[in-house]
């Protein structure tokens, strides 16, 4: 069973409160009770709707509204102004912020008309906002907001995209080695960075995996310049997570980035099962960017044929002939990318 609404009613007058808890609680609502401005901004938080009287002493209900609306939590919690008759007063609730008004004395059915109303649309925006926070898991920001309004952008379908895979080389040797609480601090470490570069090229986080990363370019959001984003995101994992491992050395520990990239067709969606579900990508371009990683030495960024020849005017590489990578039939054309032409522009 669902829970309850929580409705912050706000009077100064406490027959008003209670005339309105009367109304709401027999309909299955939770009343939480403010006699002041103050009180109410001490008390909102976990209210799904504000029933706010306009005249009371301190902060009015103008006020209490406005500050509502600056504060990034409460930003779009309904709120209903409970003002006289006047059209100035109603004109001022809505410049203040509110979403509706009821005029006093009210009636009680246009008020749980109201309050209805202003509820389903609640639990709409909050519904956006969950999936929302889950896109951004291993979507950037700007890219889950666009997906969260049209989810067929996770439907099962077909792209080419550029893949890159990062892991710490040893890293399942360390983590025999080491207490849990070392293991998580690393690990903590380790994925801040990535992130934060992953985040600034605007790649698509397929998972983290202990000591490996995926990320893809090119969905579920067209990005024409996938393999320059790919290589210019190996480089700089690369080098912060050197920068880590030096630390790391200093307390015994001996990890080391390896990257691999590819390009190619795959078939992407969402995988999972109803309550837990990821955004993946199968196809031999996975394949073969894992294994590059895998045959990448520590501080290595290998890529693929495809990878170098749309990125050779940006980079710096050095061409390892065909590689014979596990599980593939055939060997793999590869270059290590030593650095960048030029220094990456921002994303």
């Amino acid at each position: 069973m669902s829970e309850p609404a929580v409705i912050l009613v706000v009077d100064d007058v406490p027959q008003n409160v209670r005339l309105l808890q009367a109304v709401l609680e027999p309909r299955g609502y939770e009343v939480v009770p403010a006699g002041s401005g103050e009180e109410a901004l001490a008390r909102v938080a976990g209210a799904d709707l504000v029933l706010l009287d306009v005249v009371m002493p301190g902060l009015d209900g103008y006020d209490v509204c406005r500050r509502l609306r600056e504060d990034a939590a409460t930003r779009f919690l309904p709120v209903v102004m409970l003002t006289a008759s006047g059209e100035r007063e109603k004109r001022r609730a809505i410049e203040a912020g509110a979403d509706d008004f009821v005029t006093k004395p009210f009636d009680h059915d246009e008020l749980l008309a109201r309050v209805r109303s202003l509820l389903r649309i609640k639990r709409y925006h909050d519904t956006i906002e969950r999936q929302a926070a889950e896109l951004r898991r291993f979507l950037p920001p700007q890219v889950a907001d666009l997906v969260a309004g049209d989810e067929s952008f996770l439907e099962s379908h077909r792209a080419e995209i550029t893949m890159l895979v990062c892991e710490l080389r040893d890293f399942t040797a360390f983590a025999e080695s080491v207490e849990p609480e070392e293991l998580m601090l690393v690990l903590r470490q380790y994925h801040a960075a990535v992130g934060e570069e992953v985040h600034r090229l605007e790649g698509t986080l397929e998972r983290f995996a202990g000591g490996r990363v995926t990320v893809l370019f090119n969905d579920p959001v067209p990005c024409p310049d996938a393999p320059e984003r790919a290589v210019r995101l190996g480089i700089a994992v690369r080098n912060r997570v050197w920068e880590l491992a030096e630390g790391w050395s200093r307390q015994g520990y001996d990890l080391h980035p390896a990257v691999g990239i590819a390009q190619g067709h795959a078939t992407l969606g969402r995988v999972g099962f109803e309550g837990r579900s990821d955004y993946a990508a199968i196809g031999s371009v996975t394949i073969l960017a894992e294994r590059l990683c895998e045959a990448a030495g520590p501080g290595q960024v290998l890529v693929s044929g495809r990878v170098h020849a749309a990125t050779e005017a940006l980079v710096i590489a050095q061409p390892l002939g065909e590689l014979a990578l596990r599980g593939l039939a055939r060997p793999a054309q590869a270059f290590d990318v030593v650095g960048l032409e030029t220094a990456p522009a921002s994303a």
